[in-house]
């Protein structure tokens, strides 16, 4: 675990640290799924795709608030007092992977927010001078201002994707905003180092858009948006081979990929984990201390999908080190990578179960 003082100290002292955010104080699902503790792996760790739920289609009203560079659009539901789940979601997805989470855990007693990530639906950068960055610390450093907007003190951090990177950063250099954490695919803090050495050739596949972005036919693609819709079609239709999702699905999400800054933001993720774009000299000291690796020690869940192609093998074996709290895995048979939307109740249970690790 990092201390305030230390990652104060890395980021400098008063209002050079404060301006980056991370920094300085703050004001019955599935019966199927089954919990169990790694490194036990088999069928009981397993949830059967026939549990999945779709009972939802739209969150009741999207919010905004201002916190930090960013207007915030985010969906709500929940008693206002209750304790706090705040779900993030991947790419190329939206708010949407949560429309049957949310409700189930709001009848919990859970006050659940899902926050557009920058770039997508309709959150906004408040100038257009801000850079349209995506490096990992700055969608963290979102995550606290929108709770620091929000006056919510800790929150459970749920996510996927682009989600569990960031749910992982904030609990791992701010563990007292983090009560517990549900994370996908792990540890998935990105270690831009790594990056730099090939991987084996089957895993290269998957990562195909990767490289895309990294060229300008990429880049003039993701500004098209006809190109633009048939490319994330695509990428839901291969990461997700088992969910059986209709066009009305897909495109209550794509429509959030229409904000103005969704493009830039992307490429800019994606070109800067690649070592190919810069991020901005104020998170250095964050990526300083995420090139370490640091250890996570709040009470963690860590969920793989069996029929993700990005899943690492080895049950979780891989990353179990960088969780030092009370601690849980899970694999889920039959699904792929858009894991709480296609496996709602699971997910659900996974945060119920790791608020009370």
């Amino acid at each position: 675990m990092i201390n305030r003082r230390s990652f104060g100290k890395a980021l400098g002292v008063g209002a050079g640290a404060a301006a980056v955010g991370l920094a300085g104080p703050a004001s019955a699902a599935d019966a199927a799924a089954v919990p169990t503790t790694t490194p036990a792996p088999g069928p009981a760790t397993r949830t059967n795709p026939a549990t999945r739920t779709a009972a939802h289609t739209a969150f009741p009203r999207i919010k905004q608030i201002k916190a930090g560079v960013l207007d915030v659009g985010y969906a709500e539901l929940g008693p206002a007092h209750g304790p706090v789940v705040i779900c993030l979601h991947g790419w190329p997805y939206d708010i949407h992977s949560y429309v049957d989470v949310a409700p189930l855990l709001a009848e919990r007693g859970y006050r659940v927010i899902v926050p557009y990530l920058r770039g997508h639906g309709t959150t906004r950068f408040l100038s257009d001078r801000t850079f349209r960055n995506a490096q990992q610390s700055a969608i963290a450093v979102d995550v606290i201002a929108l709770m620091d907007a929000l006056k919510i003190h800790r929150a459970v951090l749920a996510g996927f994707d682009w989600g569990s990177r960031t749910a992982d950063i904030v609990a791992a250099l701010r563990p007292e905003r983090c009560k517990a954490l549900v994370s996908v695919s792990g540890y998935l803090v990105t270690d831009r180092e790594a990056n730099l050495k090939p991987l084996a050739p089957k895993a290269e596949l998957a990562w195909w858009y990767q490289y895309y972005f990294s060229t300008e036919r990429g880049r003039l693609a993701m500004e098209d948006k006809t190109l633009r819709h048939d490319l994330t079609r695509l990428v839901w239709d291969t990461v997700s081979p088992t969910w059986d999702f209709d066009d009305a699905t897909f495109e209550r999400t794509a429509a959030a990929f229409d904000n103005p800054d969704y493009a830039a933001v992307v490429v800019h993720n994606y070109r800067w984990r690649l070592s190919l774009a810069d991020g901005e000299r104020r998170y250095d000291g964050l990526e300083k201390l995420l090139a370490a690796r640091p250890t996570i020690g709040v009470p963690t869940i860590t969920l793989d999908a069996e029929r993700d192609p990005f899943t690492a093998p080895g049950g979780g074996t891989s990353y179990r080190d960088r969780f030092t709290g009370p601690y849980e895995h899970r694999t889920l048979a039959g699904i792929g990578h858009n894991v709480p939307q296609e496996a709602p109740a699971a997910f659900a249970q996974a945060v119920v179960d790791a608020d009370r690790l």
